[in-house]
Formats: C-alpha cells, sequence, structure tokens
C-alpha cells in the first residue's frame, strides 16, 4: 500500500469536516494542531474512522489522542500501514 500522503490527509479532512477558509491547509501547517486550524474533535473523530476505513487499518484509541498535529497523524498512519504492506 502506498504511505498516506499530506494530499490523503487534506482531501479526507475535507471531506470529513469541510473546509471554511479555503487554503486553510495549505502552506506549512503539519505541526500546527488540528484544533489551531479550525478542526475540533468531532472532526477529527471522522477523519480517523475515514482513515481506517480507506485504510483498512483500526488506531488505539490512545494514539490517536497523542496525534494532535496533520503530521503526527501522518507519521501515525504510516507506521501502521508500514507492516502490512509489507
Amino acid at each position: 500500500m502506498s504511505p498516506f500522503s499530506r494530499s490523503d490527509l487534506t482531501r479526507l479532512l475535507r471531506e470529513s469536516a469541510g473546509e471554511e477558509q479555503p487554503g486553510l491547509l495549505d502552506g506549512n501547517v503539519l505541526d500546527v494542531t488540528f484544533s489551531d486550524l479550525g478542526y475540533d474533535s468531532v472532526a477529527v473523530l471522522q477523519l480517523i474512522g475515514l482513515i481506517e476505513r480507506e485504510r483498512d487499518i483500526q488506531l488505539a484509541d490512545e494514539t490517536v489522542s497523542e496525534a494532535q498535529t496533520p503530521r503526527a497523524l501522518l507519521d501515525l498512519v504510516n507506521s501502521m500501514a508500514g507492516p502490512a504492506a509489507a
């Protein structure tokens, strides 16, 4: 399976919660918290559900709660998908 990319994350974020401000996810936002980007906990939970279904993985609640930024979530998803892809 191909790595989970920033464009994958952006697409699923827009699908799960919409984007109130066009271009909000553009630029250097990988280390900005989801809450600072305007995504509440419900939007992030919806995002996690979409990722799990699309990537056929199960993310543990405690690890998901630690992934507060897009970069952390990308790293988490890619670490889960790595062994399954091999």
